[in-house]
């Protein structure tokens, strides 16, 4: 078959060759762009009537799709209380709804722009988040179109952002099992629109650049320094990457990140938790934007889902890039670097925290000490490097506390603060 195709077909075809052998994991769960999270936890706050949370309940089961593809559906979490035992979660942010219109451009085709995958740890301790390039070809598994009844054949290679197209979020969550080799039970898609109003209904997200950008494909249009960002600004941060790093999407991918990092730190501001207003407000945008997986589709188990991340520290609140390169065989497109990639998916279906390498945040962001004077910290030299004379006679620790470190990964923490840097050949 040729590498990039995709016609429908009804005759189903062979398997094709997994990424790798799947294991058993706990379950699975959901995060857009924690934007989700964010309506999970408004709900589990119960400061709203019982009208409103009926009316909330009821949007969210009306749209909800089967990812399972038997007629079980995996078991709902518990009421009330916290998933028991780690999880995983699929957040898939569309290029396309019906309400759009063309406002973003006409489109004949709904893609997943953006496709992210949430791990939680079985002790709630650590959380990894790995951001998946949109141009990432990789096989693709067969679907089923769940409007049309068409079936759609499986391919070896296809980028990534077509599988939206071949069969909705049931298919973007079948292609990421078949790459990671993990069980994913639970999966959410928003659309453009969803981003907005999620980023309306939390008061706006500060975002750092390190120096001016100004691009008109996105309509990004900000100053060095940071801004609070909502609305068509922050749809244009996230979407923007002619004007960030190297040009290229996982240059985007670093900006992305940056916004999550912020996103959470301002939900776990008490300002935020502690406003029924924005809590209410979340939980509205993402009931009338956000289209879930049957599995989730109750708020019983978004609660449950927002009541064991809620005490994650932000510092073990990891976000990578799924590790890609540039291929002379797919022009503009990158490839998967397999062996990051198995050393990151042994630590996350093994259950095992690790930290990324110094300078891991790539060509589309820096860490700086100061977001409000956006300097670039200067990445650690080797004379900078602690005296051993000084720690000889420091107290053994515990290996097993110590995470390993995944060189070569791209990322940051949730609690570090990051600004993009402006496009630079």
């Amino acid at each position: 078959m040729n590498e990039i195709e995709g016609r429908p077909r009804r005759q189903p075809s062979g398997p094709i060759r997994h990424g790798r052998l799947r294991t058993s994991s706990p379950a699975g769960i959901i995060l857009k762009s924690l934007a989700v999270v964010a309506a999970i936890a408004v709900v589990s706050v119960g400061a709203v009537t019982a009208y409103a949370v009926n009316n909330l309940a009821e949007q969210v089961t009306a749209n909800a799709v089967d990812i399972s593809g038997t007629e079980a559906a995996p078991a709902p979490p518990p009421v009330l209380g916290a998933f028991e035992g780690g999880f995983n979660l699929l957040v898939v942010g569309t290029d396309n709804d019906p309400n759009q219109g063309d406002a973003f451009g006409e489109r004949d085709a709904t893609l997943n722009d953006v496709t992210i995958l949430l791990h939680v740890s079985a002790d709630h301790k650590n959380a990894v988040v790995v951001s998946f390039p949109r141009d990432l070809v990789i096989p693709h598994p067969e679907c089923t179109d769940p409007t049309t009844g068409d079936v759609y054949d499986a391919m070896s290679a296809q980028p990534l952002n077509e599988a939206f197209s071949r069969g909705g979020l049931a298919c973007v969550n079948a292609t990421i099992e078949n790459l990671t080799g993990l069980d994913i039970n639970y999966a959410a898609a928003t659309s453009f629109n969803g981003v907005i109003e999620m980023t309306n209904a939390v008061g706006g997200v500060p975002v750092c650049l390190v120096e001016p950008i100004s691009d008109t494909d996105s309509g990004l249009d900000l100053p060095a320094g940071t801004s609070v960002i909502e609305g068509q600004m922050a749809l244009a941060f996230l979407r923007n990457r002619h004007g960030v790093g190297d040009g290229s999407d996982l240059a985007r991918i670093a900006s992305q990140q940056q916004y999550l990092g912020s996103l959470a730190r301002t939900l776990k501001s008490a300002n935020t938790l502690t406003d029924v207003t924005k809590l209410y407000g979340l939980a509205q945008a993402a009931a009338s934007n956000i289209q879930l997986s049957k599995s989730l589709a109750s708020l019983d188990a978004m609660v449950s889902l927002a009541l064991t991340l809620k005490d994650v520290n932000l510092n073990d609140i990891v976000f990578v890039q799924y590790p890609a390169a540039s291929s002379s065989a797919y022009p503009n497109k990158v490839v998967p670097v397999t062996d990051l990639a198995d050393a990151l998916f042994t630590k996350v279906q093994n259950d095992e925290p690790f930290t990324l390498g110094t300078d891991a945040t790539g060509t589309g962001s820096s860490i700086v000490a100061d977001p409000a004077n956006p300097t670039p910290t200067p990445t650690p030299t080797e004379e900078a490097a602690p005296d051993p004379a000084a720690t000889a006679t420091a107290p053994a620790t515990d290996s097993a506390a110590t995470p390993d470190v995944i060189e070569g990964l791209k990322g940051q923490t949730a609690a570090e603060q990051t600004c993009a840097n402006a496009f630079s050949d």
